[in-house]
């Protein structure tokens, strides 16, 4: 039977993909089957070809639909057949070992590493050589207290290989100690179970990663992309909300993702929101995503209390004083006061990478104090907490309290004033009317004329549904909370 050049074949495999491509598959599968090469083309079979048996496996499940659309291209019956023409594969580590990068990993400055690390970490760019990169994020040095101690014991469990938590999703807003967590899991395993491969990437990175790849599809990039993301045990994103408007990037993460999970892997996420609120607005993150991100552990960090503070203000005093002497670091060994301390608590705000550049700015000042023979006074810590938390804030609007709650639900200003009074738009109008009484001085009929002029009653009702609604739903307070944060700060 007499077979056709192979410019015919590719002809064909070009308009069977563009066709497929059409019909709004993933991008991970679209990549797939661009990256196979089409070989020959006879009366009844073309083949393609692909170094990929991940790929020859998922073509075959969609093999009836490749089959009819490559026989309505052709006007006439035609098989599409899938040879793979790699060598025959090694062994499962060695085979890990062996994918090439589809980009090489990024710089890094070489330390030496702790131990010999295995073959598989070395080969694969998506798991750090952490040598001592990052070793201060750790279980000993984070600050447990009642905001983040279901957040911690997860992360722990994760870490020791409980699989009761998969995935494990930490949301809370933006310095409450998310990343240190993530990056504690990293280090514990790095350090206690390196044979483990933990990939700690940030959502940027992800995205990095698959459009790289995608640039390359010719070249086998998204299939060697894909085999290196299949070869981690302990899959870690973090401020996976960036992804959000990133439709390819989500449809190759939701592919590794249920390869991961259906294989027994585990995966930890962070955001500043729950997996619900970022399917919201112009997200392209939809329900099948979602409602796999929420399969799991879903577990909150909230703001520090006063407590909290204290605590966190002298774990990190004690911390960059001991860091201090051990490294011979010059003008911070300094000693701060008890009390000193506690005024420090009560002036400190939320976000905790901010306490502790405030703790390190006020053993400076101290530091400089006693070199001239004085000591650090409550002025003192007054004026740093002021240059880091300033009590002149702008005075706040209504409008910045719609917007900021218009952008967190992903609605209008139209709807959030409107008349329509479905669930979806009622959450965030009893919201937006509860912080505007909370965070101005208008009048309960001044916060009706903002609102579409509602009546007075209208207002107190709002305002009293979600009084009622915070004392009972933890997700509901934390929201609020953040919106309040990001209208504050």
């Amino acid at each position: 039977m007499e077979t056709t050049n192979e410019s015919d074949a590719e002809a064909l495999w070009d308009d069977v993909v563009a066709t497929l491509e059409a019909e709004e598959l993933p991008a991970a599968t679209v990549a797939m089957l661009r990256s196979c090469n089409a070989t020959a083309l006879d009366e009844s079979s073309l083949h393609i070809s692909t170094s990929s048996r991940f790929v020859q496996r998922t073509l075959a499940r969609m093999a009836s639909r490749i089959d009819e659309v490559a026989s309505e291209v052709a006007f006439s019956q035609i098989s599409v057949v899938v040879d793979v023409t790699r060598a025959a594969r090694k062994p499962t580590r060695e085979r890990e070992a062996a994918v090439p990068a589809p980009q090489p990993a990024p710089p890094q400055v070489k330390r030496p590493a702790p131990r010999d690390e295995p073959a598989s970490r070395k080969a694969n760019p998506l798991v750090e050589d952490l040598g001592t990169a990052g070793s201060t994020l750790t279980f000993d040095r984070f600050v447990e207290g009642p905001q983040n101690k279901f957040a911690l014991d997860a992360a722990k469990q994760v870490a020791n290989g409980s699989r009761n938590y998969n995935p494990l999703f930490i949301y809370g807003k933006s310095g409450l100690g998310k990343t240190h967590l993530l990056r504690a899991i990293q280090n514990y395993i790095a350090q206690n179970d390196p044979e483990r491969l933990c990939a700690y990437r940030v959502a940027t990175d992800f995205i990095d990663d698959y459009s790289r790849a995608m640039k390359n599809a010719r070249t086998g990039a998204p299939e060697a992309l894909a085999e290196n993301y299949h070869a981690i045990d302990v899959l870690i994103i973090d401020d996976i909300q960036l992804m959000s408007t990133a439709a390819g990037t989500i449809g190759f993460f939701y592919d590794t993702f249920n390869y991961l999970v259906s294989h027994g892997k585990q995966i930890v996420l962070a955001a500043d929101r729950t997996p619900s609120e970022l399917g919201m607005g112009q997200s392209r993150f939809d329900e099948r995503v979602t409602s796999r991100l929420d399969s799991g552990m879903t577990v909150s960090i909230q703001v520090p209390d006063y407590e909290l503070k204290l605590q966190l203000i002298d774990a990190f005093y004690e911390r960059m004083r001991t860091d201090a002497r051990e490294q011979h670091v010059p003008g911070i060994d300094a000693h701060i006061d008890e009390d000193l301390r506690r005024k420090m608590a009560e002036l400190a705000g939320t976000n905790i990478r901010v306490i502790e550049g405030y703790v390190q700015s006020c053993l400076m000042l101290a530091y400089q104090r006693e070199a001239t023979g004085g000591h650090l006074e409550e002025a003192d810590v007054v004026a740093a907490a002021e240059q880091k938390w300033p009590s002149g804030q702008r005075r706040v609007t209504v409008a910045q309290i719609q917007e900021a709650v218009e952008s967190s639900y992903g609605i209008d200003h139209t709807q959030l004033v409107g008349s329509k009074r479905n669930k979806e738009l009622m959450e965030p109008r009893h919201v937006a009317i509860w912080l505007t009484r909370e965070l101005t001085d208008n009048t309960l009929a001044d916060i009706g004329k903002q609102f579409g002029g509602r009546t007075h009653a209208t207002v107190k009702h709002s305002i009293g549904v979600i009084e009622l609604a915070i004392a009972e739903d933890r997700i509901l307070q934390d929201r609020i909370a953040r919106i309040r944060d990001q209208i504050l700060e």
